[in-house]
């Protein structure tokens, strides 16, 4: 029994061929299609000897490429690794020799950057292009172009039997240092991830043919839009789970609202993924310039994750479309996922606060000597998952001792950082991550709450909340903001009072900054090194 990435692709292949698998710009391949694709591609990086447990990047935007050269690397049992499309050439440097890639998958838009850093790494030996229509020359990398590459390959699935040991690898972070790869057995990562437990149900698949005869049962696939970039793990996951069970999933280069909401419109989409307010605030205000502009009757299912989806934008979400299921998730790359809250219309609102969350088999809070904290502690802990959990950080056994650790009773945790509470209903509260928690007045102060309740004013599309160096509170809270098109700044003494309705006194923030716009990730992390280093200036 292997619950390998590549096997349970190839079952849902086998049981529906002809059924749609992608869309992808112009290309719309079944499962059978994709899967030669990808089997041809494996068949090449094989020739370039690339093999077992071999690191390959994928450099790109989202496309049909992307996806192919992901599966074929778990074909061959080598691994694949995501690539930060907006890395400049310091960051592509550590995270290529960091990640010891043997090749790269890369969009020719990108042949400069890698041209740079490339000959430093003598181990990065393979290197094939996408054309992406930008016309940019590859040729002094000696890069074989992506089609050239498919056409050559073998269409014979003729690979050995492969193991749920083969690894998942996803690199993780940027905005608080440099990149770091955390490691996955593929068993573990696709019960964590990847559907082997119902979220819903709790129910955990023990077949590895049981998601394929999902598909096979069901008369129509489900249409899934899939909007952040595939280098993004949720994204990657969010994918993979979906072809698992023979669902089709939709694909955006790079995120427009405008252009997301028309491919509702033209794909009959039924679930859609976002990355919390980045993508939830445009995609909102593009209806409400033009609500009559996109039929979106087939959506019934709108689904966040890995950052903050504020309270406010969620109720406009709900307000728009009656009878909209919307469900937030919480997790890490380093504990998958943690746990979820479905909001239906006319729920009550918990306003200045992280999401609440019925949490899964295997979260916890944990306390300061590594116990569970039980239901109703007045105690913040730290959010932390055990069971099916990575193995630790790729060459960094310094870091996987502080993340992944071992409590009293001998359990092994996932512990990436997060603070959260206990509720005494038994969910659990995330209040954000803790390298960015602010200590004001020997108060801890987390930046999501306060966040939170700034964007429910008016005149705040955007916000990051910071500490900042002050003689008599030690830190002061700071609040970067972004302001709504053609909206006033507002003063301190009004955003203060507006917070004061919405969270404790001693969070509210002291300080205040306008930028022009908020800066995050490509999947709507807030970066706030920048934050800091612009709050620190004032």
């Amino acid at each position: 029994m292997a619950f390998n990435i590549a096997d349970l692709f190839e079952h849902a292949v086998d049981v529906v061929p002809d059924r749609l698998a992608l869309v992808a710009g112009p290309r719309r391949p079944t499962y059978a299609e994709l899967d030669e694709r990808a089997t041809r591609f494996a068949h090449h990086l094989a020739g370039q000897g690339i093999g077992v447990g071999d690191h390959v990047g994928i450099y790109g935007l989202n496309s049909e490429a992307w996806v192919v050269a992901m599966l074929a690397a778990f074909k061959i049992r080598a691994v694949p690794i995501n690539v930060n499309f907006r890395y400049v050439a310091d960051e592509l440097r550590y995270l290529f020799d960091n990640a010891d890639l043997v090749g790269l998958v890369f969009d020719a838009t990108f042949a400069p950057r890698v041209a740079e850093v490339a000959p430093e790494l003598p181990a990065l030996r393979t290197f094939v292009v996408i054309d992406d229509g930008s016309g940019t020359d590859a040729s002094a990398l000696g890069a074989v172009p992506f089609e050239d590459a498919v056409a050559a390959g073998s269409a014979d699935r003729d690979f050995g039997p492969r193991s749920p040991d083969d690894l998942y690898v996803l690199y993780t972070g940027g905005t608080t240092g440099m990149p770091k790869g955390v490691l996955w057995r593929q068993e573990d990562v696709y019960y964590a991830l990847g559907g082997g437990v119902d979220a819903y149900t709790g129910h955990h698949v023990t077949d590895e043919f049981e998601p394929a005869e999902k598909a096979r049962t069901s008369e129509s696939p489900m249409i899934s839009f899939c909007t952040p970039p595939l280098m993004h793990g949720a994204a990657q996951w969010g994918t993979l789970r979906m072809f698992f069970e023979g669902n089709t999933v939709v694909f955006i280069p790079k995120f427009s609202a405008e252009a997301a909401w028309q491919l509702v419109d033209d794909e009959k989409v039924q679930t859609m993924f976002i990355t919390g307010d980045a993508m939830a605030r445009p995609l909102i205000e593009a209806l409400d310039a033009e609500p009559d502009r996109w039929d979106l009757s087939s959506l019934f299912v709108l689904s966040s994750s890995a950052v903050s989806f504020s309270p406010v934008l969620k109720q406009r979400f709900l307000d728009r479309f009656p009878g909209l299921i919307l469900v937030d998730a919480i997790g890490s790359t380093e504990t998958g996922h943690n746990g979820q809250a479905i909001i239906p219309s006319g729920a009550e609102r918990k306003e200045g606060i992280g999401v609440s969350v019925e949490g899964l088999e295997g979260s916890f809070v944990l306390g300061e000597d590594l116990s569970p904290l039980p239901a109703g502690s007045p105690e913040v802990g730290r959010l932390a998952r055990a069971g099916n959990i990575p193995l630790g950080y790729h060459k960094d056994p310094e870091r996987t001792a502080r993340t992944f650790v071992t409590g009293p009773d001998g359990t092994r945790y996932a512990m990436p950082g997060d603070w959260a509470r206990h509720e005494a209903d038994g969910t659990i509260t995330l209040l954000g991550r803790g390298s960015a928690s602010i200590n004001s007045g020997g108060e801890k102060i987390y930046p999501e709450e306060v966040e939170g309740a700034l964007k429910d004013h008016p005149a705040i599309a955007d916000a990051i909340v910071v500490g900042v160096t002050d003689e008599r509170w030690g830190q002061a809270v700071c609040a970067l903001l972004q302001l709504v098109d053609g909206q006033a700044a507002p003063t301190l003494d009004a955003v203060q009072e507006h917070c004061r309705a919405r969270i404790a006194r001693y969070k509210v923030p002291r300080k205040l900054v306008i930028v022009d716009t908020v800066v995050r990730s490509p999947s709507g992390k807030p970066d706030y090194p920048w934050a800091t280093k612009i709050a620190e200036g004032v």
